[in-house]
């Protein structure tokens, strides 16, 4: 195991991931997770995102340490621009969770018809009245604008230049199979986030090297598996950023169900993944302490080494940042992209973050027989 501390005097881990799961609009509680990261010392060398977490995810990338949230306001500030500016003189009744739902389900309904400024704007002629196999006719939207917004907040010269490692997931639409855009073997450019991010049919694919590609989260919304399976003898601190709760109230109408439905589809079951892994992780430490035992003759047999060269000795905390949606926000939270909201979606992920980091035990090695702990202090917060 390593107990080198490489990234913060809080840490003796000897590499730092930061996961980053798709939601739309959701996403600015990604950014206040990360800057209460990065206020804190804990510096991520490797990053991994699908969707709007790709987006975050090559901001954080795409810039140097001081200018990264100054570059996620950037981007936040510019999508949300236009938007409904209820917050100034609506303060106090927007507290009230039935009048707090209209106007956000009026936002959402905004966004419909007019887009967001810098990311997304609605095709004209809709696609149903274009003919089939035209530039335009399989998505409602056009994200062309979302290139030059990407421009202005990343350098994707410091991106491939491989400072911090970066991973952004998307799926093959012809082969349909998932496919993880990893700097540390490909050049990194702004169709690859957008790739990620290409959720149909409102958003078309975005093509790269003659393939045509769309949002990772079809397959997998967070990038957990391909980390935890990637060969590694580090000691990794993974701090899970989930825009989607897997836990929820059971449906009472039609606009509750809608919710359920969004929350499940799209929440990755993070913790069934961590639970098998954490199970997988034991059956390798018990090999070790076997093979350990084993006579030389048997050590150097085939099957030994084979089972030794899988058997990751690496310790894991796996800490879990779960965004638990108040009642009022309703099936339109992911594209609500009204500045208001997506100021309480980042103050909301920033206090998260400071709560989970008050643990100390998050930034000490796990003592689980199986090497992995697994943290979650938000989930008795659910409303």
């Amino acid at each position: 195991m390593t107990s080198q501390s490489l990234h913060s005097p809080t840490s003796a881990f000897g590499r730092i991931a930061l996961l980053l799961q798709g939601g739309g609009a959701l996403g600015s509680y990604q950014a206040g997770v990360y800057q209460a990261l990065l206020e804190q010392g804990i510096e991520p060398d490797w990053i991994a995102g699908i969707s709007i977490g790709a987006i975050n995810s090559a901001i954080i990338a795409g810039n140097p340490r001081e200018r990264r949230i100054e570059a996620l306001r950037k981007f936040w500030d510019t999508v949300t621009a236009g938007s409904f500016g209820w917050a100034s003189w609506l303060p106090d009744l927007a507290e009230h969770a039935l009048i707090r739902s209209t106007i956000n389900q009026f936002a959402a309904g905004r966004v419909l018809v007019s887009g967001a400024r810098g990311f997304f704007q609605p095709r004209f002629p809709p696609p149903n009245l274009l003919p089939s196999g035209t530039s335009g006719s399989t998505s409602w939207y056009d994200t062309s604008a979302l290139r030059s917004t990407l421009e202005a907040v990343v350098d994707f010269d410091r991106i491939n230049a491989r400072e911090v490692r970066l991973g952004i997931g998307a799926v093959n639409v012809r082969t349909g199979n998932f496919v993880y855009f990893d700097n540390a073997t490909d050049t990194i450019r702004p169709e690859h986030v957008m790739a990620s991010g290409a959720l149909p049919p409102g958003f078309p694919a975005i093509e790269i090297e003659g393939e045509h590609y769309w949002d990772g989260g079809l397959v997998s919304n967070t990038p957990l598996d391909w980390v935890l399976t990637a060969p590694s003898n580090l000691d990794t601190l993974i701090f899970q950023v989930d825009l989607w709760s897997a836990d929820g109230a059971l449906p009472t109408d039609l606009p509750t169900t809608g919710v359920r439905m969004k929350e499940i589809q799209f929440s990755s079951r993070t913790r069934a993944a961590t639970d098998e892994f954490r199970k997988i992780q034991a059956l390798r430490a018990a090999f070790q302490r076997l093979y350990e035992q084993l006579p030389d003759q048997l050590k150097s047999s085939s099957e030994a080494q084979m089972l030794a060269n899988v058997s990751d000795q690496a310790a894991y905390n796996i800490v879990q940042l779960v965004y638990h949606s108040p009642t009022y926000e309703g099936e339109s939270k992911d594209y609500e992209f009204s500045r208001q909201t997506m100021l309480d979606h980042w103050r909301t992920g920033y206090e998260n973050a400071l709560t989970t980091l008050a643990h100390p035990e998050v930034l000490s090695p796990p003592d689980e027989v199986s090497g992995v702990a697994v943290f979650d202090f938000l989930r008795a917060m659910r409303p």
